[in-house]
């Protein structure tokens, strides 16, 4: 199956192996260049089915950091247009994460120190900005504290992510992606450890889920019937009296007559870090069960994630029910080549399909490499 098509809308992904969403923090003014290219570009190579940008900002103040794309203007939408380009020449399809960071913005570079902006960011040129949130509630202590978002600014938001889905589309992007988790702005809404409001958009589980609704909603009314919609969640907050995976069921079913089509299954990040682990350690799949089970309750395709090591481990995975699509992220950094050496592996490629520049050479390499090793 990890090799097999799977067609979503009118877009066929030629294969179930995605390139997770990887924040490259090497953007100017939010603009993608040369690193985004050689990094996506080289992953489409790679035999990726399908290629995911890392959160692009739909407005200057919802991103991470200085370093982070953002898709909040034309120049922004035509700095990408080479990535699309090469990426679907290689046979990938071509997705943009959509994102606003809310009380999580404005901060370092991880190699930087991964906290607030601090003098040493500062002699560097990156200037804090003010940061929005559903409460007026820091991530924890020494982080900034965010502004309350008012309902007409929350209003805006809506029109700036269908404004982005429109320029995804204007680049002809294959699918979009809402980053609705890792305590980033929307989740911030959802979970109720971050969300102290006491209008339309806190308190009851329907209200909480009200801004994702309305986004969505917004984006469908730019981004084609006929392209999937997947969105980004924090299965579980995985800390006492936050979000559930019976919350994630109650909105994938909420979502998905409103035109969403995968539910990415993630986890934690509403207190600072990410990913949760049932049994308290991080271990390979660890995230799949919570992609089988919203996968199981709402009726939606599944995107599972985390420590997704080779290919029997995802195939296994699609094989159980667990998922339809795995996505790879930090393995992949490690191989690039990922999705072509897992099917080697398994019998499935006899570098045929690889780019003629390097599978002619392999291909014919090949016969010897069995020999030595039949000699062995």
């Amino acid at each position: 199956m990890l090799f097999s098509p799977l067609r979503l809308r009118d877009v066929t992904f030629p294969n179930r192996i995605m390139l997770s969403p990887m924040c490259q923090y090497a953007a100017q003014d939010g603009i993608a260049n040369d690193w985004h290219l050689v990094h996506l570009g080289g992953m489409a190579n790679g035999g990726f089915g399908a290629i995911m940008t890392e959160a692009a900002a739909v407005v200057p103040e919802g991103r991470i950091t200085h370093g982070d794309l953002g898709l909040w203007s034309d120049a922004h939408r035509d700095a990408f247009r080479p990535l699309v380009q090469f990426v679907q020449a290689r046979g990938a399809r071509f997705g943009i994460q959509l994102g606003h960071a809310g009380r999580k913005a404005s901060m370092q570079r991880p190699w930087y120190g991964n906290g607030p902006l601090a003098q040493d960011d500062f002699d560097r040129g990156d200037m804090p900005w003010p940061i929005k949130a559903p409460s007026a509630q820091p991530v924890a202590d020494g982080w900034l504290m965010p502004e309350e978002l008012t309902t007409d600014e929350i209003s805006a938001l809506a029109t700036a992510f269908a404004d982005a889905a429109r320029r995804a589309d204007e680049l002809g992007v294959d699918f979009i992606e809402l980053h609705a988790a890792h305590g980033y702005l929307l989740h911030s809404f959802l979970s109720p450890l971050s969300n102290a409001r006491q209008d339309a958009y806190g308190g009851s589980l329907k209200n909480r889920m009200r801004i994702v609704l309305e986004i969505v909603t917004a984006l469908r009314t730019t981004w084609p019937d006929s392209k999937p919609l997947f969105v980004r969640l924090s299965s579980v907050d995985g800390a006492e009296g936050g979000w559930t995976i019976e919350d994630s069921i109650a909105l994938g079913r909420a979502l998905k007559p409103l035109g969403v089509d995968v539910i990415d299954c993630s986890s934690s990040g509403i207190g600072g870090a990410t990913k949760v682990s049932r049994g308290g350690t991080i271990q390979p799949g660890y995230q799949l069960e919570y992609a089988r089970a919203i996968r199981e309750g709402t009726g939606l395709a599944t995107q599972g994630v985390g420590m997704i090591l080779d290919g029997p481990q995802a195939e296994a995975a699609l094989q159980a029910g667990q998922a339809d699509l795995i996505a790879v992220g930090r393995q992949a950094l490690f191989d690039p080549f990922w999705p072509r050496h897992q099917a080697y592996e398994m019998g499935v490629n006899s570098f045929d399909d690889w780019p003629d520049a390097y599978g002619w050479w392999l291909k014919r390499r090949e016969p010897s490499i069995q020999a030595a090793r039949a000699a062995e």
